[in-house]
């Protein structure tokens, strides 16, 4: 349970802002959003991960990113951007249709769409603040080659229960190393708390 509510803040943390820390505050409801498609992630369990650990894999997630302490807030946003567009892409897929229940991945997927179109705007925004012209796709682009290894794998596994879970799990984990990045955004745990 304190493993699930780490993660669950993990996400939350991802989408969300206090007020002061971006040039841009995000909805409310972005985190209510946020929590809600952690949930989801969570109830999309359908075998044991002890059952698939001949299966799992080291996606190599982008720790580069995450060591990186000259990220711009913009640099940063678009990381996180890149990792909910990917995920959201993800679970487009034929295969996603085929393994998960419909009543747990459409909520999922329209909240996607919902934090990215809210980090879309702030992403404008920030980007309009931000003078200089940093580089943010280097960054973003790790993410989409991290997010590559995850697709070519489910591929070769034949989009099979374990090769889901494996990857369910990852994206889960994923979430939760992405503090680092939140803590660049000046989200910490007790500014959850107040929402």
């Amino acid at each position: 349970m304190a493993l699930q509510l780490s993660l669950l803040m993990a996400l939350v943390a991802l989408s969300c802002s206090p007020a002061g820390s971006l040039g841009c505050v995000l909805p409310q409801h972005h985190v209510l959003v946020s929590r809600r498609n952690f949930e989801l992630l969570g109830q999309m369990k359908k075998v044991s991960p002890l059952s698939c650990l001949k299966d799992r894999r080291d996606f190599r997630f982008p720790w580069e990113i995450m060591a990186d302490s000259q990220l711009q807030e913009a640099q940063t946003m678009s990381v996180l951007q890149e990792m909910l567009q990917q995920l959201f892409r993800l679970f487009l897929t034929e295969g996603s249709s085929a393994a998960w229940n419909p009543a747990l991945l459409d909520p999922l997927r329209t909240g996607l769409h919902q934090q990215l179109e809210d980090l879309d705007s702030c992403l404008v925004q920030i980007r309009a603040e931000e003078s200089a012209a940093y580089d943010i796709w280097g960054s973003a682009l790790a993410m989409k080659k991290y997010f590559r290894g995850i697709h070519l794998y489910l591929r070769e596994k034949k989009y099979s229960d374990c090769a889901w879970e494996v990857v369910r799990v990852e994206i889960m984990r994923a979430f939760w190393l992405s503090t680092t990045l939140q803590a660049r955004l000046g989200i910490k745990d007790e500014d959850l708390e107040s929402h």
